[in-house]
């Protein structure tokens, strides 16, 4: 889910390299998952027992069971270090037989991963709402614009796994969660007043959240930090930033720390250009208002 993924989160959230889609279940993906199930079962570990010692959540780790996540590379060597060296050889054997569906986010089976565990998580956006954001009908209304278009099957899993994806907003009231989102982006209103009608209160609602802040960024803002496009952010547990950025199918990970850094400083400073939490929600009142 841009991050949208298009997300951090991605992000708009579109098939293909985009944040919204999630990983399709895949034969080597799901061998993988049942690999890592069996050898952990052979430890007589349970799931509640095995994630905090490779520090992973629960959930995230029935998802790589279950093959519907991609494994991050430090699972292997923290499953190794708990499991032994005989299980971890086993384990990287299936990790090496992982493959990549063509037109599947790869990059973003990654991201999806970091965005679940991220104690901070940030994102701008330029082109569309971001995914964590967007209500059902904006959802909706973008994947029947997708081209290619979506079969009747692929739509439905896009709309379900992007619905799922916004748990996270709830389900870790610890972790922080900052949008900055152009005005342009509302003053399109895209499929309509009713639908742009959702979206404003939607935002308005999730605003409320103690561990969200959304920031409109004015139409007319003479200094301006975003001219690089949109952007998406994660603090890992280990206190370690990584970035996402993605565009027309095509998506890419920053791991390295200067580039990641930069990206940081260009959010920070676009923080200080929009407008505050509280004017932002004062003016999706307005907007709504007038609809």
């Amino acid at each position: 889910m841009t991050g949208n993924g298009v997300g951090a989160g991605g992000s708009s959230g579109q098939a293909g390299g985009n944040g919204s889609c999630e990983p399709e279940l895949s034969d080597s993906l799901k061998t993988f998952g049942a690999v890592l199930k069996a050898l952990r079962e052979e430890s007589r570990l349970t799931q509640e027992q095995f994630a905090p010692l490779v520090r992973y959540s629960v959930a995230y780790i029935a998802k790589i069971e279950q093959g519907k996540r991609f494994p991050p590379r430090d699972l292997l060597e923290r499953s190794e270090e708990v499991l032994g060296a005989a299980a971890g050889r086993v384990l990287g054997a299936a990790a090496r037989s992982l493959t990549r569906k063509a037109g599947l986010a790869s990059w973003f089976r990654q991201w999806a991963g970091i965005e679940e565990e991220a104690i901070s998580l940030y994102a701008y956006e330029c082109a569309v709402i971001p995914g964590l954001l967007q209500p059902e009908p904006y959802i909706r209304a973008l994947f029947e614009r997708r081209l290619p278009p979506l079969s009747e099957e692929q739509f439905e899993q896009q709309v379900t796994a992007r619905l799922e994806r916004q748990r996270l907003l709830t389900e870790r009231p610890n972790s922080s969660f900052g949008f900055i989102v152009e005005q342009a982006l509302l003053d399109r209103r895209l499929a309509g007043d009713g639908v742009t009608h959702t979206l404003l209160s939607t935002l308005l609602e999730v605003g409320r959240l103690r561990n969200v802040e959304i920031q409109v960024m004015p139409r007319i803002q003479e200094d301006h930090s975003g001219f690089e496009g949109p952007l998406y952010l994660a603090e890992t547990a280990e206190n370690r930033w990584v970035g996402y950025v993605e565009a027309h199918d095509c998506s890419m990970l920053v791991t390295d720390p200067k580039a990641a850094s930069a990206m940081l400083q260009r959010y920070g400073r676009m923080r200080s250009q929009a407008l505050s939490h509280q004017a932002t929600a004062s003016l999706l009142e307005q907007m709504r208002g007038a609809l």
